[in-house]
């Protein structure tokens, strides 16, 4: 008798530590299978939760965005390693950057300043508004129908896009340039002015709200290196495929509203 239990506890030890191996082999060759059952697993509600809704959601998964800290996922070095990343560019501008000016402005109402009447009421606004008319990240056309000045959101989106779109570039093995910003915020009375030389201008614009601007995809400023000889400058509609992918790609992250602006040549971008 105390043989045949002696055998039954060596068989239930063996069986157990059968099982055991399984189950490690099944978790290394599978390791997705721990997160799907965790995954389903209820996510507690407390009353000590906060309740938001889905707007105030996307809020702060914008803000989470657009302040976490740049990191590059490859080696830019001259002497790196990484394989050159193909440019796709988009399937089609219209299809991939559609929000018009009545999807853009509810975001801009939201985000942004009210609208001012002219340069001189501009200049008590600055307190709400930062100064992005020099960054290493892009370059700023000479503004004629608007200031340089940018809710602080939106000024997180523009060097976002800025240094995406020199990654991009570096990856891709294209010799860099910055992207071109043609167009910022508007007073009241730069509205009007531009009504009269573009019948296309919207009276009640995005870029009144400090949260819109314009970057061209026909016209880009070459990185020259003042010590070197010139350099010959990467094509533009190669950097215009560049930067519609960076473009889609932060949209579809729901950071921002793109229109590709046909006649203006340019893409019209809101902050969300």
């Amino acid at each position: 008798m105390n043989i045949f239990t002696k055998l039954r506890k060596k068989h239930f030890v063996l069986t157990f530590f059968v099982i055991v191996f399984v189950l490690f082999i099944i978790r290394l060759l599978f390791p997705s299978v721990r997160d799907k059952v965790v995954s389903a697993l209820p996510i507690p509600i407390t009353a000590t939760t906060p309740a938001t809704n889905s707007v105030q959601q996307h809020d702060l998964l914008v803000d989470s965005l657009l302040r976490a800290p740049h990191r590059i996922h490859t080696d830019l070095s001259v002497k790196g390693t990484d394989k050159k990343h193909k440019i796709y560019s988009v399937s089609s501008y219209a299809r991939c950057f559609p929000d018009v000016n009545d999807v853009q402005i509810v975001a801009a109402q939201r985000h942004g300043v009210p609208p001012v009447a002219d340069r001189n009421a501009a200049e008590h606004c600055k307190d709400s508004l930062v100064y992005v008319g020099n960054n290493p990240f892009y370059h700023v056309k000479k503004l004629s129908n608007s200031i340089p000045y940018l809710v602080p959101r939106a000024q997180l989106l523009l060097t976002k896009i800025g240094r995406n779109f020199i990654d991009s570039q570096l990856v891709k093995h294209v010799r860099p340039s910055l992207m071109m910003v043609t167009s910022i915020t508007r007073t009241q009375k730069d509205v009007t002015d531009l009504r009269r030389i573009n019948g296309n201008a919207s009276e009640n614009s995005c870029h009144c709200y400090g949260t819109t601007f314009d970057i061209s995809y026909n016209k880009y400023m070459p990185v020259q290196d003042p010590d070197q000889p010139a350099v010959c400058p990467t094509r533009n509609d190669t950097l215009k495929f560049i930067l519609s992918e960076v473009l889609e790609d932060l949209r579809e992250q729901g950071l921002c509203y793109v229109k590709y602006e046909v006649k203006q040549g340019c893409y019209h971008i809101t902050v969300r």
